[in-house]
């Protein structure tokens, strides 16, 4: 699987669009507001350059992408105001594969601008925003022209599947599941530790290139409490998608061989595993490592009415999912079985969260580039 060219979250505004399905990585930004914030403040303490190079990495597409920006605009005017100095200028780069949907993003900054010349008044400094496309496993910017980076719910994916599990490896070891599994065999969970640590790594040594010293950058992925990669909050989300195939098998609807040569190019780490690879690289102080919990349906939308009364849990968890997996799926297994694969996925969410409020265990890393 090429994963730089086939994942994206699914684009425009329908009803299974990552738009309309992402109040759980809307509610992992919010969550993670105050250490982006505290972030912010300690970078405008030890320096204030006249210009700021700003990332946002990972940055999908929808309501979600400049709601990050203007959470950090926010931060940095006020600050200024405060201080009763201009605001910098601004150059803020949105960074997503090549796949994202980055016209609906460029279409939506003309009334951004506007709103923010509302809010901050003419004498708000220039701010630029621009697109970046391609893979943070690797350079994306010039040499220290990046003083603050952000990402959210975007590391846990892998640069690629670890190539002893891709559909083109002469062996399948993982049958019928498509993730780490209590049953897969050790070196499956051997193989994503090491494609996780040695994509991690190049991620860690490429921002070190490119972040001043003393940027700072406020990282939130999925991951795990526990040091076991096969705990339930760490796999059952892919479980029960892997369920929902096998029944399809069953059924004669798909063919075994493509569930056991698809293998998800995903890693939710835990705090140690994050640790080793920070210290391992060196160019990085890390001042917080925080685990927060996130609810699998993201929460019931109040003002809503409609959701509450018609939409179920597990419609909404298989909606999200979908929103981020089906560009995957779709180009493994074809387009034609992707309603009736979550049909089927709805039900076994219901059923699951009729026995327990399940949660996403999200990481959140604040660094410091030294120096």
């Amino acid at each position: 699987m090429e994963v730089k060219q086939v994942l994206h979250m699914n684009k425009g505004t329908g009803e299974t669009s990552y738009a309309k399905n992402s109040r759980v990585q809307s509610n992992i930004i919010s969550i993670t507001n105050p250490v982006t914030e505290e972030a912010l403040l300690d970078l405008l303490c030890k320096k204030f350059p006249e210009s700021l190079g700003i990332a946002d990495l990972g940055c999908s597409s929808g309501p979600n992408t400049l709601s990050v920006i203007s959470e950090i605009i926010d931060v940095i005017y006020a600050k200024c105001s405060d201080l009763g100095i201009s605001t910098p200028e601004l150059k803020i780069s949105l960074n997503d594969l090549y796949s994202n949907d980055f016209n609906d993003i460029f279409g939506s900054l003309p009334a951004f601008y506007k709103k923010l010349e509302e809010e901050k008044g003419v004498g708000f400094g220039q701010c630029f925003i621009s697109g970046v496309p391609g893979s943070f496993y690797g350079r994306l910017f010039p040499s220290k022209s990046i003083h603050f980076v952000h990402s959210s719910s975007s590391l846990h994916w892998l640069s690629q599947v670890p190539p002893e599990l891709d559909s083109k490896a002469s062996t399948a070891i993982n049958k019928g599941r498509i993730y780490i599994s209590k049953t897969s065999p050790q070196s499956v969970l051997d193989s994503y530790l090491l494609q996780f640590q040695k994509d991690f790594s190049l991620f860690l040594k490429s921002r070190s290139e490119e972040i001043v010293p003393g940027g700072r950058m406020v990282l939130s992925f999925m991951g795990r409490r526990s040091m076991d990669p096969t705990t339930v909050e760490s796999i059952h989300q892919w479980e029960l998608l892997a369920q929902a195939l096998m029944n399809m098998v069953s059924e004669g609807l798909v063919l075994e061989e493509k569930v056991d040569t698809f293998n998800a190019p995903y890693y939710g780490p835990c705090a140690e595993e994050l640790e080793l690879e920070i210290q391992k690289e060196g160019s990085f102080i890390m001042d917080r490592l925080e685990a927060v919990e996130v609810d699998w349906d993201g929460g019931v939308d109040m003002s809503n009415t409609t959701e509450t009364v018609t939409v179920s849990s597990g419609q909404r968890v298989a909606k999200a999912i979908r929103a981020v997996v089906e560009s995957m799926l779709e180009s493994h297994f074809g387009r034609d079985i992707m309603d009736d694969l979550f049909r089927r996925h709805v039900e076994l969410v219901d059923k699951h969260l009729a026995k327990t409020r399940t949660k996403y265990i999200s990481l959140v890393i604040y660094l410091i580039r030294k120096g």
